[in-house]
């Protein structure tokens, strides 16, 4: 009966192959490897944010226990670090989403020389960060030869010395001229996918301009944008290439963030413990802020 059943293709009744693979022993070796590429730094930061470790005087060693920590967490630099880390991601992905929504949206018309427009938004996000850092710092942001300082002379305006007057805000354009290529190529790309039966509907009940695009693109471009935000937080979160170029972290601590507060206690300080640690927090911060960012995407794309 049941060989009859199985020849019918009943597959409920095949005789299981014992000499297929099992998934998980062939994602063994991947899974295993990814472990160790992750457990074995952290453990090492780890262990060296308990212990006295400075290369300038070796003699000084052993355990530490938490000193590295309260050490840390009494040093006021360290949450200027950390305010001016937040203002960076967050004033960063205001204008990235912004522009990105606008370009979306501009760039979903069509007009006379739109895929070359297109290319040249899109191609900052091509260039290297410290070639980025560069090309404003001494092309554009420079108090003497800057393109901006001419302008400025030209209209009889005062020279603004950008990285010594508004250093934060210098950064922040810099990044933002980075990754508001990025946000505009993914939703450009979710404007693709816009019911255009929906809109022609709206627009014959009589909807208009902001209204059509307060109630039908805005809407449909939410998922986008929080993939876009989670996405772009993970990086703006290491920012370091454009602050070391231009400002160093200064003037004082006005652009010193908390990954480049790590790069000054290790590579300029030489101290490993207090470093470690302060990469300790800086995982500590990064999670937290994944953990809310995971959330509020999951809550959009459930809905």
């Amino acid at each position: 009966m049941t060989s009859s059943l199985a020849k019918v293709g009943f597959g409920v009744f095949k005789p299981k192959d014992s000499r297929a693979p099992r998934t998980g022993a062939l994602l063994a070796p991947a899974v295993g490897l990814l472990l160790i590429w992750m457990i074995v730094p952290l453990t090492m930061t780890l262990w060296f944010s308990f212990q006295r470790y400075n290369l300038q005087n070796p003699l000084i060693s052993g355990f530490a226990g938490f000193n590295n920590y309260k050490f840390l967490l009494l040093y006021k630099t360290l949450w200027i670090s950390i305010g001016n880390t937040l203002v960076l991601v967050g004033s960063v992905l205001s204008l990235t989403i912004v522009f990105g929504v606008l370009f979306a949206v501009v760039f979903d018309e069509a007009f006379f020389g739109r895929n070359i427009a297109r290319l040249l938004v899109i191609a900052p996000f091509f260039v290297m960060p410290t070639v980025s850092a560069l090309i404003w710092k001494n092309l554009l942001m420079h108090p003497v030869n800057g393109l901006f300082a001419w302008i400025t002379r030209s209209l009889g305006l005062g020279v603004v010395d950008w990285f010594a007057q508004a250093p934060m805000i210098s950064i922040i354009i810099i990044v933002a001229w980075q990754w508001i290529p990025f946000a505009s190529l993914i939703l450009m790309t979710a404007m693709q996918s816009l019911d255009r039966e929906q809109m022609e509907a709206a627009y014959l009940d009589g909807a208009r301009g902001l209204s059509m695009f307060w109630f039908i693109t805005l809407p449909h471009l939410f998922r986008p944008i929080s993939v876009v935000v989670m996405i772009e937080t993970i990086f703006l979160l290491a920012v370091f290439a454009e602050i070391l170029v231009t400002t160093s972290g200064g003037p004082g601590n006005a652009t010193t963030t908390l990954t480049y507060l790590i790069y000054l206690k290790a590579l300029l300080q030489w101290d490993v413990g207090g470093a470690s640690a302060a990469g300790v927090i800086a995982i500590i911060l990064a999670n937290v802020v994944a953990a809310f960012l995971i959330r509020t995407v999951a809550r959009n794309l459930a809905d």
